[in-house]
């Protein structure tokens, strides 16, 4: 298990704005990446390769957060036995092992409290974390990979003894993402068209009613 600590990043501005954080170097269409990422399950036995990881990583270290203190760490499993004490943990959900890949994203509770005490142990940590994990998400689908996140734990057990837990004083597991290639029986689910807006009045409807483009009248 190898832990990835969230430090802070320098950016360079350039004429174009701001630089992107190192290690991003694919372009894609965001909405498209946004419509294809869906929860996999069935996960092909195949290693990732290592600039994948890495590439999703950065995008993780890329997230925004609270002060911009990246009140997380982030921990890749890859080894076997420790996959099976993550799935354990996660009330037994299996394929949580059977993916080659799992990034633990632990919320960094005392690197939040020192700035902003008890709501940052107790809420920005886990936001922070939280962002994160949908980051890595977004990046793992435009690089073509499958990823499902999971966040029940049973904290004392599995998660613990995979060491993600312990490694760093202050910091627990909050989210789990399993990431592979998806396997050839893996299914899509249909999704809502769209959320309602309570925004009438700046959708310009004299009826005061609102609805986003896709939804029934």
């Amino acid at each position: 298990m190898e832990r990835r600590r969230a430090g802070q990043l320098s950016r360079k501005p350039s004429r174009f704005g701001p630089a992107a954080p190192k290690g991003i170097i694919r372009v894609v269409d965001l909405f498209e990446v946004i419509r294809r990422r869906r929860s996999v399950r069935v996960f092909a036995p195949e290693a990732v390769e290592a600039g994948k990881v890495a590439q999703v990583l950065a995008a993780a270290n890329a997230a925004p957060s609270a002060g911009n203190l990246q009140g997380y760490e982030i921990f890749r499993v890859t080894h076997e036995k420790e996959r099976t004490a993550l799935a354990r943990a996660a009330l037994d959900q299996f394929f949580v092992a059977q993916a080659p890949v799992v990034l633990v994203f632990c919320a960094n509770q005392a690197r939040s409290a020192a700035k902003y005490r008890e709501r940052g142990a107790r809420l920005y940590a886990i936001q922070d974390a939280t962002i994160a994990c949908a980051f890595a998400m977004l990046a793992a689908t435009a690089l073509g990979l499958g990823t499902v996140w999971v966040g029940s734990l049973r904290r004392r057990r599995g998660a613990a003894r995979a060491g993600s837990s312990r490694s760093v004083a202050g910091s627990h597991p909050a989210h789990r993402v399993s990431g592979g290639r998806t396997g050839t029986d893996a299914s899509a689910f249909t999704r809502r068209s769209g959320a309602r807006s309570s925004a009438s009045r700046r959708a310009g409807r004299r009826d005061g009613s609102s609805r986003m483009s896709g939804m029934p009248r």
